[in-house]
Protein backbone atom coordinates (compact mmCIF):
# COMPACT_ATOMS: atom_id res chain seq x y z
CA UNK A 1 0.00 0.00 0.00
CA UNK A 2 1.44 3.41 -0.89
CA UNK A 3 2.17 5.13 2.27
CA UNK A 4 1.19 9.28 2.03
CA UNK A 5 2.52 12.33 4.52
CA UNK A 6 0.46 15.00 5.53
CA UNK A 7 2.20 17.95 6.37
CA UNK A 8 1.35 21.34 7.65
CA UNK A 9 4.38 23.32 7.62
CA UNK A 10 4.91 22.90 11.26
CA UNK A 11 8.63 23.99 11.98
CA UNK A 12 9.28 20.73 13.98
CA UNK A 13 8.37 18.87 11.20
CA UNK A 14 12.12 18.97 9.59
CA UNK A 15 13.92 19.17 13.41
CA UNK A 16 11.78 15.98 14.88
CA UNK A 17 10.92 14.47 11.92
CA UNK A 18 6.97 13.98 12.22
CA UNK A 19 4.59 14.15 10.11
CA UNK A 20 0.61 15.61 10.99
CA UNK A 21 -0.86 12.84 9.83
CA UNK A 22 0.17 9.60 8.03
CA UNK A 23 -2.46 7.42 5.10
CA UNK A 24 -1.49 4.14 4.28
CA UNK A 25 -4.65 2.64 2.55
CA UNK A 26 -7.79 3.79 3.88
CA UNK A 27 -6.26 4.33 7.39
CA UNK A 28 -5.11 8.21 8.45
CA UNK A 29 -3.03 8.59 11.77
CA UNK A 30 -3.17 11.81 13.14
CA UNK A 31 -0.56 12.17 16.02
CA UNK A 32 -0.44 14.36 18.97
CA UNK A 33 -1.48 17.85 17.64
CA UNK A 34 -1.37 21.15 20.05
CA UNK A 35 -3.21 23.97 19.81
CA UNK A 36 -0.49 26.26 17.84
CA UNK A 37 -1.26 28.79 15.13
CA UNK A 38 1.09 28.64 11.78
CA UNK A 39 4.11 30.22 13.28
CA UNK A 40 3.88 27.52 16.04
CA UNK A 41 2.57 30.26 18.54
CA UNK A 42 0.15 28.40 21.30
CA UNK A 43 -3.56 30.11 20.98
CA UNK A 44 -6.11 30.40 23.41
CA UNK A 45 -3.39 30.50 26.40
CA UNK A 46 -4.93 29.68 29.93
CA UNK A 47 -7.78 28.21 27.75
CA UNK A 48 -8.88 24.86 26.98
CA UNK A 49 -11.54 25.01 25.26
CA UNK A 50 -10.15 27.46 22.99
CA UNK A 51 -7.20 24.97 22.96
CA UNK A 52 -9.38 22.46 21.57
CA UNK A 53 -11.08 23.87 19.43
CA UNK A 54 -7.38 24.81 17.49
CA UNK A 55 -6.20 21.06 17.94
CA UNK A 56 -9.18 19.78 16.48
CA UNK A 57 -9.23 22.76 13.68
CA UNK A 58 -5.78 21.19 12.74
CA UNK A 59 -6.70 17.89 12.79
CA UNK A 60 -9.66 18.41 10.37
CA UNK A 61 -7.19 20.30 8.11
CA UNK A 62 -4.95 17.40 7.88
CA UNK A 63 -7.73 14.80 7.16
CA UNK A 64 -9.07 16.83 4.79
CA UNK A 65 -5.87 17.13 3.06
CA UNK A 66 -5.26 13.26 3.38
CA UNK A 67 -8.52 13.24 1.27
CA UNK A 68 -11.03 12.58 4.36
CA UNK A 69 -12.63 14.79 6.96
CA UNK A 70 -13.96 14.05 10.46
CA UNK A 71 -16.66 12.50 9.63
CA UNK A 72 -14.08 8.89 8.96
CA UNK A 73 -12.51 9.64 12.91
CA UNK A 74 -13.23 6.42 14.18
CA UNK A 75 -10.69 7.42 17.29
CA UNK A 76 -10.30 10.43 19.54
CA UNK A 77 -7.29 10.74 22.03
CA UNK A 78 -7.68 13.79 24.78
CA UNK A 79 -4.73 14.50 26.67
CA UNK A 80 -4.72 17.18 29.21
CA UNK A 81 -2.03 18.47 31.50
CA UNK A 82 -4.99 19.05 34.34
CA UNK A 83 -7.92 16.38 34.29
CA UNK A 84 -10.33 18.81 35.95
CA UNK A 85 -10.26 20.96 32.56
CA UNK A 86 -12.11 17.79 30.95
CA UNK A 87 -15.51 19.20 30.89
CA UNK A 88 -14.81 22.16 28.62
CA UNK A 89 -12.28 19.94 26.52
CA UNK A 90 -15.21 17.35 25.66
CA UNK A 91 -17.75 20.20 25.30
CA UNK A 92 -15.77 21.04 22.24
CA UNK A 93 -15.12 18.00 21.27
CA UNK A 94 -18.58 16.94 21.02
CA UNK A 95 -19.23 20.07 18.78
CA UNK A 96 -17.14 18.37 16.28
CA UNK A 97 -18.22 14.71 16.93
CA UNK A 98 -21.36 14.48 18.32
CA UNK A 99 -23.38 12.92 15.26
CA UNK A 100 -19.84 10.87 14.39
CA UNK A 101 -19.69 9.49 17.77
CA UNK A 102 -16.06 8.11 17.36
CA UNK A 103 -14.90 6.13 20.45
CA UNK A 104 -12.30 8.51 22.76
CA UNK A 105 -9.69 8.23 25.28
CA UNK A 106 -9.39 11.29 27.60
CA UNK A 107 -5.85 11.12 29.71
CA UNK A 108 -3.68 13.00 32.11
CA UNK A 109 0.00 13.60 31.53
CA UNK A 110 2.37 15.95 33.78
CA UNK A 111 2.66 18.25 30.92
CA UNK A 112 3.70 18.62 27.31
CA UNK A 113 6.88 20.07 25.39
CA UNK A 114 5.55 23.49 25.82
CA UNK A 115 4.05 24.44 29.25
CA UNK A 116 1.07 26.91 27.54
CA UNK A 117 -0.72 23.82 26.26
CA UNK A 118 -3.20 22.50 28.10
CA UNK A 119 -4.37 19.70 25.46
CA UNK A 120 -3.13 17.85 22.92
CA UNK A 121 -5.22 15.41 20.66
CA UNK A 122 -4.57 12.39 18.31
CA UNK A 123 -7.22 11.20 15.74
CA UNK A 124 -6.99 8.02 13.68
CA UNK A 125 -9.74 8.10 10.65
CA UNK A 126 -10.76 5.10 8.28
CA UNK A 127 -11.78 5.87 4.89
CA UNK A 128 -14.93 3.90 4.39
CA UNK A 129 -15.47 2.37 0.52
Amino acid sequence: MKRELILNGNPMEAVVGFSRAVRVGPYICVGGTAPVDADGKTVGVGDPAAQARRCIEIIKDALERAGSGLHDVVRTRVILTDIENWKAVIDVRAEYFRDIKPVDTIMQVTRFVNPEWLVEFEADAIIAD
